[in-house]
């Protein structure tokens, strides 16, 4: 009877290491790592799992993967609201001005990007300053568009607002990486 809970122990102990062995062989720990500095720490690392095996533990590259999967997100949007835009309606002066916003929000994403592929040891604080500053105001564009539309009621405005939204969440974590990578410095992909 005893040997037999202790075949059960050390199967059970056994199992537990192969879990912990396979999640941290796929990542999971990488990712959880690089998020736990995010405000939206699920969406973070649903968004980002996938450069796991790529970013390892390098602050640069996943500074550089978070703004990536926000410019990625942003034109999706950006796009739905140029549609949106053309197709007329009473909401059409909202939907311009936020057209316009996001056009500078992704010209600042990749700005932000453009930097973080090119970080330089001698001028790293200014470069990081820049970037910096370029993402607040991204965030600051997103948060401008969705002010457009408080006090809007309707399905569509609502489903709008949570795709804005989502947009500044990644665009939060993004910021969030970056201000990590500046504290702990540059460092090689």
């Amino acid at each position: 009877m005893m040997s037999h809970f202790i075949t059960f122990l050390l199967s059970l102990t056994v199992l537990t290491l192969l879990t912990y062995s396979a999640s941290s062989e796929n990542g999971d720990d990488y990712v959880q790592d690089a998020c736990s500095v995010t405000r939206y720490r699920n969406l973070c690392i649903r968004s980002l799992s996938p450069f796991s095996t790529t970013a390892k533990r390098n602050p640069t590259t996943w500074a550089r993967a978070g703004v990536s999967v926000t410019i990625s997100e942003a034109k999706r949007v950006a796009s739905h609201l140029v549609k949106l835009s053309s197709s007329g309606g009473r909401y059409k002066g909202a939907l311009q001005d936020c057209v316009e916003v996001f056009q500078d929000s992704l010209d600042n994403l990749h700005k932000s990007l453009y930097v973080l592929r090119e970080l330089n040891g001698q001028t790293f604080t200014s470069q990081m300053s820049d970037v910096t500053t370029w993402m607040s105001a991204a965030l600051t564009d997103e948060d401008t568009c969705l002010d457009g539309f408080s006090g809007h009621k309707g399905r569509q405005i609502k489903s709008l607002q949570n795709r804005i939204r989502n947009v500044s969440y990644i665009t939060s974590n993004a910021l969030a990486l970056v201000n990590k990578l500046a504290t702990t410095g540059v460092s090689d992909p």
